[in-house]
């Protein structure tokens, strides 16, 4: 999968959309527990999926991968990079992982490893 097409662009537009809805839901309207339910299984799916060479919690051995704890927090850029692969070096998992499951990888990115 090297090209950037239509699913490329769907992932994006879920992650910005549950991005924003998620931002947006009051903690007292159900909102935190929404976020908190994307995190938990955001980590379940990284433990799956990432762990291999990012390290559990985000904790890697210090080799080539990046320490995603130090993230920079472009949410387009993190799912471009999963959704398509980096360099090479990241294997595409657009094919592998749904939108829905990117988006929630990337709230559980957004917590740092923290719990």
């Amino acid at each position: 999968m090297t090209g950037r097409g239509a699913g490329g662009l769907t992932a994006l537009t879920f992650a910005a959309v549950w991005s924003a809805q998620a931002a947006d839901a009051p903690n007292g309207a159900g909102g935190g527990n929404a976020v908190a339910a994307h995190v938990a299984e955001g980590k379940a799916l990284y433990a799956n999926h990432c762990s291999h060479c990012h390290g559990f919690g985000m904790v890697n051995s210090g080799n080539v991968v990046p320490d995603l704890r130090e993230f920079s927090g472009d949410e387009a850029r993190f799912v471009d990079t999963v959704t398509h692969g980096k360099n090479n070096r990241m294997p595409p998992w657009g094919d592998v992982l749904s939108a829905a499951e990117i988006a929630k990888l990337w709230a559980y990115i957004r917590t740092k490893g923290q719990p």
